[in-house]
């Protein structure tokens, strides 16, 4: 078993890791301020961007579901790995070398199972582009051609091929050192009587990539007609591959999605392929499955899904299978914040026919001239129904109904209701009436979500906080704020100050003796004054794990400054204003005792109490003239 990593090989790997980086490859991220990023959550569904990082603290927290941490916890998370294979994946993006205790560090068979099971994949991915530009490779080259695609784009979409025989891609990455235990793990091999044999052979394939653009599977289409097998054969679920939350094209679109704010979805790899290289550069595609759920969780965070505007475009074959597909995606279309849309060419074309017959122009005409979705699916819902009967139509009211009453804009509700009478031939009001009646029943069947259906264990221990409009409160929480992401702003006069202030609520009293504590022991060590991710996690160091989730709220919330010049006056006028109430507390208390002691008998005292309130009356004074 491989020992601990050292200590201060995690701070060190913490420290040279950008979180923004790291975060960029899953969220979103849009400027909040000087040095302050935020984005959709990843961690729970919601509509306006509540998931804040900030680069310089090593530290992120949504504000939504309390959900905080830093780089490790972060990836941990997201990619379901251990703290020990996120520390190693990051040590060996950075290129820093992690040291054990009580042991080596993992032996090649022992480093992290994802981590491995990735450099399969790369490795693969590579072996099969390699022999798309092999003579047996002729077959693959002439469909791709004939699909309109050259050399350059097979290679920026890295499409490979996979050549015939047994054991191919086997003997490959035996040769490079993966075991057969970890290649059984990969998905890209089946199992005989006698062992291990490529589950690729004779296909074009395509590799699916992860959000980040790691390899984590493969899609092959058949060639030949020898093969047995289904025309298209992707790799079944892995620990790397859920094709249930896969999108191909996910990792060359999404900064065109974020950027445009609309997401184009296509059937097939050529499809996407077809789309990109005609100006269409949002498309993506499922993998074997329909567009569900999981997706959506996906393409919401790239959408920006904050309720300005987005589009989700769906395409599909104007058959009956493309229309049935049109339906089951009008059915996850209330997960949607963004508008949903559908674009069918009238004689059945998909995306890369399409190109192929009519050119770049008419890919990115089919996307343009989309329909809303829930007018297709009336539409197509009215198919099932004869019309030429007064019974057909009444059915086709009824089947029609419910889907009016799901459009989320309530103002185009009554245009629909009155667009469908038309086409059923019925009064208005009957089919308001319908419509209304389909609504209502909806509503009953669906209770309102509320917060606390969140799953308490996502989030940290709660803590009582004190209610953010009372204004002291406020205050003193924008003080900690300041403290905790400007420490190198602040004079040591601010320090002697602030470290004599008393906090009136026991939350920010415990940050408040946390950060003393922690610039102590920093600069009793030596250090420079505190600043920056050192700072933050010294701070934490000092505080009750319950705590935790509280300080990385007031390590990224963005300050309300978008120049250097406005975060320095912002950082004195908010000290200032701790420091006032301050003094202002102890006027009060020496005014209460000047009003108990006797001028007379106690004169001296009196005396004394009066130059202390003279004196701090200045030193407020002299906080308004900074």
């Amino acid at each position: 078993m491989p020992g601990l990593i050292r200590r201060e090989d995690i701070d060190e790997v913490r420290a040279r890791t950008d979180i923004k980086e790291i975060v960029d490859g899953y969220v979103t991220l849009k400027s909040a301020g000087i040095g302050s990023w935020k984005g959709l959550c990843p961690f729970h569904d919601e509509r306006t961007p509540s998931f804040h990082v900030r680069p310089q603290m090593g530290t992120f927290h949504c504000f939504g579901c309390d959900e905080s941490g830093d780089v490790i916890s972060f990836l941990m998370t997201m990619d379901h790995t251990t703290f020990s294979e996120t520390v190693e994946k990051l040590a060996a993006r950075v290129g820093y070398e992690l040291h054990y205790e009580q042991g080596s560090g993992p032996n090649k068979e022992e480093v992290g199972r994802r981590q491995r099971l990735l450099d399969a994949h790369k490795v693969a991915a590579e072996f099969f582009q390699r022999n798309l530009y092999t003579r047996q490779a002729a077959s693959a080259q002439q469909f791709l051609g004939e699909r309109g695609f050259d050399g350059e784009a097979a290679r920026r979409y890295g499409v490979g091929y996979a050549p015939r025989g047994w054991d191919h891609l086997l003997k490959h990455l035996r040769d490079r050192g993966f075991t057969d235990q970890e290649l059984k793990l990969t998905g890209m091999f089946s199992e005989g009587n006698r062992g291990l044999y490529d589950r690729f052979r004779g296909r074009l394939v395509w590799p699916i990539r992860a959000v980040a653009g790691e390899v984590i599977g493969f899609g092959a289409r058949k060639l030949h007609d020898e093969d047995q097998g289904p025309k298209y054969l992707n790799t079944p679920e892995t620990a790397l591959y859920k094709k249930s939350q896969v999108l191909y094209g996910i990792d060359l679109a999404k900064r065109e999605i974020a950027r445009q704010r609309r997401l184009v979805v296509v059937e097939g790899y050529t499809d996407v392929m077809a789309c990109h290289l005609a100006g269409v550069t949002t498309a993506v595609a499922t993998c074997g499955t329909a567009f569900g759920a999981e997706h959506i969780k996906i393409v919401r965070r790239f959408l920006s899904d904050d309720g300005g505007g987005g589009e989700v475009v769906f395409t599909f074959d104007g058959d009956a299978a493309g229309q049935k597909a049109a339906l089951r995606a009008f059915e996850e279309d209330q997960k949607f914040v963004a508008q949903t849309y559908v674009a069918v060419e009238p004689h059945g074309m998909d995306p890369c026919d399409l190109r192929l017959a009519r050119g770049d122009a008419a890919v990115t005409e089919l996307v343009e001239n989309r329909r809303p979705l829930f007018e297709f699916a009336i539409r197509a819902t009215l198919k099932n129904f004869d019309l030429d009967t007064i019974e057909g139509r009444i059915r086709a009211m009824r089947a029609c109904a419910p889907i009016v009453a799901r459009i989320r804009d309530r103002s185009l509700r009554p245009a629909y209701a009155r667009q469908l009478a038309g086409w059923l031939g019925l009064e208005p009001a009957e089919v308001q009436r319908a419509v209304d009646s389909a609504g209502r029943a909806r509503r009953e069947e669906s209770p309102a979500p509320h917060r606390s259906a969140e799953p308490e264990a996502s989030g940290p221990v709660p803590v009582e906080l004190p209610d953010p409009r009372e204004p002291v409160a406020r205050m003193e929480r924008e003080a900690l704020e300041t403290v905790i992401q400007c420490p190198d702003l602040m004079l040591e006069r601010h320090w002697e100050e602030f470290g004599l202030s008393a906090f009136r609520y026991p939350v920010h009293g415990a940050v408040h003796d946390a950060v003393l504590a922690a610039r102590a022991e920093l600069l009793g060590n030596g250090a420079a004054e505190p600043s920056g991710q050192v700072w933050v996690d010294a701070v934490r160091g000092r505080l009750p794990e319950p705590l935790h989730g509280y300080l990385a709220e007031l390590a990224v919330t963005p300050l309300p400054a978008t120049t250097q010049l406005q975060l320095e006056r912002y950082t004195a006028d908010i000290l200032n204003r701790l420091f006032e109430l301050q003094i202002n507390r102890r006027k009060s208390d020496r005014l209460a005792e000047l009003q108990r002691t006797d001028p007379t008998g106690q004169r001296e005292r009196y005396q004394e109490l009066q130059r202390e309130l003279l004196e701090l009356e200045m030193q407020r004074r002299g906080l308004r003239q900074d």
